[in-house]
């Protein structure tokens, strides 16, 4: 087997994993690094998804990187706007020359007396044909995000073996699928239903939105004027910062909002359903949840990803770990994990886990460490569930995801704010994390 050393592997070439690879050289341009991505193309996500309409739920002046600015007049962008933004990005900064195509990880394992991590993946070679590759790293960086690639979700049916007609997963969207003169049924009401449906109305004969729930819906230009003219009359990284710290303000807002004043909120929202849709139209039965604004989140499929992780032998159980800061889990040396918010934009988190990976690396160079790991000796914390969301697919995966604590720095605050003081300002020893 093949084996090499990096100081930093990244797993996954998507919009986190690309944002890691530029941190890195930028922050700490010393250490080498190389990015595994399972698929033959960068974009993760944004190049997995070929579904009609398929676009962002946020805006791009925060699902966009820091240090790139979004300059499309779109501030909701289509799939292959993101994808091609993602993919500019690695173009620009050489950051395609660190990763390795087709490898699909699926062990890593850490020792303590060499203070590395050695990874194995499979690697895709021919038609058919793989063989295990065996790579060495003093860090893992967990960029792969939320969603199975092989599969995505499928409840069983009864009676589908007697369907005539063709049943397709959005996630295995293929050029072939032609809806037009077709009655077609769409089933769920979350974003990817929302993107879907006013899509496949344009030509089919007939499409029909099958909800368990409804879902809150809240229209959006597509275009936000304001950041357009701040744009033409201000430096272009300057516009784009104002922009993103006024959504980021807004968002926040309206989050705490919808938390301490729901029916208020839940008011608003249908009064905007009912304007765009008429005084003849019934908002009551086919608009209204039966749960309050923000008790769900409309975009992500949390799946672990099928990955064996092991600590001096010892197999490291997620389920019953307690993460740090949101990123790092309790005794679980030299690892990270770049996860976004459920209550805003994705990379507005991701941004900020690798500038910490990279003041953590920095710090443990100049005190010449070789390993980290953050540790609970405070018996007065309780584990909690990682998100307290009522959705079908935070239900599912609740008891196989990592837990937060009951405080800091092991709670969650999903606040873009907070999470600014504590890792971008915030103490590296802390007393929490320890260093050997």
């Amino acid at each position: 087997m093949a084996q090499d050393h990096f100081d930093v592997l990244i797993v996954g070439a998507g919009l986190s994993g690309i944002g890691a690879g530029f941190h890195l050289q930028t922050k700490c341009p010393g250490k080498s690094y190389v990015i595994l991505e399972g698929r033959d193309c960068i974009g993760g996500t944004w190049d997995l998804f070929r579904y009609p309409g398929v676009r962002s739920d946020s805006d791009m002046f925060t699902l966009g990187y820091s240090f790139k600015p979004w300059t499309d007049p779109k501030a909701i962008a289509d799939g292959a706007q993101i994808l091609n933004y993602v993919r500019e990005t690695a173009a620009e900064n050489g950051i395609e020359k660190h990763i390795r195509f087709r490898h699909h990880v699926k062990r890593a394992a850490w020792s303590t007396s060499e203070a590395r991590w050695t990874v194995e993946a499979e690697r895709i070679t021919g038609e058919g044909g793989a063989e295990t590759v065996r790579l060495t790293c003093n860090f893992l960086f967990m960029c792969s995000g939320y969603y199975k690639y092989e599969a995505g979700y499928m409840p069983e049916f009864p009676g589908v073996a007697d369907f005539a007609g063709r049943i397709v997963h959005p996630q295995k969207w293929t050029d072939d699928i032609d809806c037009a003169g077709k009655r077609v049924v769409v089933i769920g009401s979350g974003a990817t239903a929302v993107t879907l449906v006013p899509e496949l109305a344009k030509t089919a004969v007939q499409v029909t939105m099958l909800q368990r729930s409804p879902t809150y819906v809240v229209s959006r230009p597509a275009q936000d004027p304001v950041a357009n003219k701040l744009r033409r009359n201000l430096p272009t990284r300057l516009a784009y910062h104002l922009i993103r710290w006024r959504n980021v303000m807004w968002g926040m807002f309206f989050f705490q909002l919808s938390r301490r004043r729901p029916a208020k909120v839940k008011e608003l929202v249908l009064k905007g359903v009912q304007m765009a849709l008429g005084p003849d139209y019934d908002v009551a039965t086919h608009f209204t949840p039966r749960y309050n604004p923000w008790d769900q989140r409309l975009c992500l499929v949390p799946d672990g990803g099928g990955l064996d992780i092991s600590v001096d032998g010892r197999a490291v159980d997620f389920a019953n770990t307690l993460t740090y800061k949101g990123m790092m889990y309790a005794d679980v040396p030299n690892m990270a994990s770049a996860f976004g918010y459920t209550n805003a934009s994705w990379t507005l988190k991701c941004d900020l886990t690798c500038e910490y990976v990279c003041r953590l690396i920095n710090y443990m160079d100049r005190h010449n460490f070789r390993q980290y790991m953050p540790h609970n000796d405070d018996p007065t914390i309780t584990a909690q569930p990682s998100l307290d969301f009522t959705s079908g697919y935070v239900q599912r995966s609740v008891a196989k995801m990592p837990k937060q604590g009951s405080k800091q720095p092991w709670r969650l605050y999903q606040n873009y704010a907070l999470d600014i003081v504590s890792l971008r300002f915030g103490r590296i020893d802390d007393g929490v994390m320890q260093y050997s």
